[in-house]
């Protein structure tokens, strides 16, 4: 790694997307951590002509300007290693975990979708008006089959939709 040296604050442009992701905050705790010890990281700069470009070290930098120095320790890095870095979502483990984390939403979200309508039919089952006599034949019957005697409510959207299937209904 090459050796730091001290530049010219006024020599330094920074490039307008840079200038956008300033932090007051941050810019604020360098400053006091400065006055308070020193820079102790040097910033990065490229040559372009005649001024040099920041690569990085915003904060550094502006914290710096707000002291009223008029150089900061900078490391100049040829153009070639000045690549962008690689984005968040390109990385492979952020990229498993943002699906993971869609995964999960999803699973959420289908959970309370099914106790939604479970919950809606337990209510709307509450609103019928209750039968007083049961039906002739299927509940005085005792040798009717199981099935035909008591349904049973169906305890997810999974169950009622098998049940709606097998009972030939529209779900």
């Amino acid at each position: 790694m090459p050796k730091p040296e001290s530049f010219p604050i006024e020599k330094i442009f920074v490039p307008t997307k840079q200038k956008k992701a300033i932090k007051s905050e941050t810019v604020a705790e360098i400053a006091e951590s400065i006055l308070d010890i020193g820079q102790q990281a040097p910033i990065s700069v490229r040559l372009d002509g005649d001024r040099l470009v920041l690569v990085e070290g915003l904060h550094r930098l502006e914290a710096c300007k707000a002291l009223g120095e008029t150089t900061i320790l900078g490391v100049l890095v040829p153009a070639e290693l000045t690549q962008p870095k690689p984005l968040l979502a390109e990385r492979p483990e952020v990229e498993a975990e943002r699906l993971k984390m869609a995964r999960l939403k999803q699973l959420r979200l289908e959970k309370e979708a099914a106790e939604a309508s479970t919950a809606a039919l337990k209510g709307a089952g509450a609103k019928e008006a209750p039968r007083t006599r049961p039906a002739k034949g299927i509940r005085d019957n005792p040798k009717a089959s199981p099935g035909r005697t008591a349904k049973s409510k169906p305890k997810t959207l999974s169950d009622w939709i098998m049940q709606q299937k097998g009972s030939g209904g529209r779900y």
